[in-house]
């Protein structure tokens, strides 16, 4: 509807020009859709769609470094559409825990463009992996860079919809099946967040982030908060596979190509982690606080549930579905504890995360390779067959497992104190107890897969370069924030503190004050 003849427009459009390096909020999804698009119309040149999607996440690795580098010289960055101010127009901001995110989840997904140059044939290209696989990544990177909770919901149907198509590459019976349990179960989290979406909506008048950041303190006595931080809680903690909405996860991450598996496992259930904590830490602070015994005690069933439902598989890909759960468990307990520890070991393990999962998932690809078989019962002797690999495969899985000197030792000794911090300590002996049957469980996978000779021979298979360069390189990240993980734990740290105390969110936003 037109604004009636003499209405003043100006205080709620932006009439200076959008500063250049504001555009790098916008240009990682931006990037990925045009990038999916022109694949698209290259149909009848498959050939083309491995290197573009290769040099076009390569490229998106370092639009999100610089736009990491940026935030962390400058604070959050803004972007609106349209020329309207927010409230009213929808804005794109960043802040440290969204870039960092981003950044993860781009390298991630070049990780896996690399290994999908192996292990996805002709077919697979044909029906579409590689613009499915920029359309995921427009999802994510959308997902983790807007500052609007409706455009949240958005991006979420994008990256959903782009993984139905790469769940069900193939058309086998058994990927047919897995798609039906992940596409229900997942549709049903997405009402939820619809839901919710709405009843927040009706409750505060806006959906910008930022502004409900400010107008949620004001609100707390009048409005049923409440209800929507648990309505928002539940349809999140779905999608990020918590128990005991997590059953989805092990019957659906299986069935797709290993590189497909690898890329859920590290990216979807992480961006329901990052939505849940940017909801209920930054903008729903209070409410968090008095669902937090809920929150831990899901957090603490999660990580058992999780590590007991690994130790009682004998397929590789099932057995890390359920490694995937128990590290969410992790994640949750940090959300509840809520202290500024609790939530950068959160952030710290989400990064950690993304990296491993995508590892683990492309190694048992390979280790599937050389073996002939994810069965346990089928494999053996990997050790001997290739030293390297073996070396690789042992330090994932102490990474996993939460064993010094690699990345997953830290969080988890940050999460342990943290709980007992605040005297939680059922919450520090369970994350130790998942730790430990975690430990079992990838003892018994090196013991029989890799040290005991192979029960039958298999033929000598080679490890292509596309196979073992994400596979070093994510190990090598993995190795790394191990040994020197100040710099990341800083960067969690702050992301943490920017969390709790969103001033700087709300100042990028509204730099002159919030909208009346």
């Amino acid at each position: 509807m037109a604004a009636p003849i003499g209405t003043d427009l100006s205080a709620a459009l932006l009439t200076a020009p959008v500063p250049p390096g504001n555009w790098l909020v916008i240009l990682p999804v931006v990037h990925c859709i045009v990038l999916g698009a022109l694949m698209l119309m290259l149909r009848a040149h498959v050939r083309l769609h491995a290197l573009i999607a290769v040099l076009g996440l390569a490229a998106l690795v370092v639009v999100d470094a610089v736009l990491l580098k940026r935030v962390i010289d400058d604070g959050p960055v803004t972007m609106v559409m349209g020329r309207w101010l927010p409230p009213f127009g929808i804005a794109f901001t960043v802040d440290l825990f969204g870039a960092l995110m981003a950044l993860a989840a781009a390298i991630a997904a070049l990780a896996g463009s690399l290994y999908a140059l192996t292990d996805i044939d002709a077919g697979g290209r044909r029906f579409g992996f590689f613009p499915f696989l920029m359309f995921l990544m427009a999802g994510v990177s959308g997902a983790l860079l807007t500052g609007d909770i409706f455009n949240l919901y958005v991006w979420f149907e994008v990256l959903l919809i782009s993984s139905f198509g790469l769940l069900i590459l193939g058309s086998e019976r058994e990927q047919i099946d897995g798609a039906m349990k992940y596409a229900v179960l997942n549709l049903i989290g997405t009402t939820l967040f619809l839901i919710a979406v709405g009843y927040l909506y009706a409750i505060f008048g806006t959906l910008n982030m930022a502004d409900i950041a400010l107008k949620a303190a004001g609100l707390r006595d009048s409005a049923p908060l409440m209800t929507l931080a648990a309505l928002f809680l539940f349809a999140f903690a779905m999608k990020a596979a918590a128990f005991p909405v997590n059953f989805w996860l092990p019957a659906s991450y299986h069935t797709p190509r290993i590189v497909v598996s690898a890329l859920f496992a590290g990216l979807l259930t992480k961006v329901g982690i990052y939505a849940l904590i940017r909801v209920v830490v930054m903008l729903l602070p209070v409410e968090r606080e008095a669902l937090s015994l809920m929150i831990a005690l899901v957090g603490a069933a999660t990580v058992l549930i999780g590590a007991l439902g690994a130790l009682a598989q004998t397929d590789i890909r099932r057995m890390l579905g359920y490694v995937v759960i128990s590290g969410i468990g992790n994640m949750l307990a940090g959300i509840a504890i809520g202290t500024p520890g609790g939530v950068s070991g959160s952030v710290f393990y989400a990064l950690h995360s993304v990296m491993l999962m995508m590892a683990l998932y492309l190694l048992a690809g390979q280790a599937a390779r050389l073996g002939g078989s994810f069965q346990l019962s089928a494999l053996g002797g990997l050790y001997r067959e290739c030293g390297w690999f073996a070396a690789v495969s042992l330090i994932l899985f102490l990474a996993a497992c939460g064993l010094p000197p690699f990345s997953g030792f830290w969080p988890k000794v940050i999460l342990v104190k943290a709980s007992l911090d605040i005297g939680a300590w059922w919450l520090a002996a369970a994350l130790l107890a998942g730790g430990f049957l975690t430990t079992i469980c990838f003892g018994r996978v090196f013991l029989l897969a890799y040290w005991r000779p192979a029960p039958a021979p298999v033929e000598a298979v080679a490890i292509g370069w596309q196979s073992a360069l994400p596979l070093l390189a994510l190990t090598a990240l993995v190795t790394g924030f191990g040994i020197l993980p100040e710099p990341l734990l800083s960067l969690a740290q702050a992301a943490a503190g920017s969390l709790a105390d969103p001033g700087a969110y709300i100042h990028s936003v509204f730099p002159e004050g919030a909208a009346q």
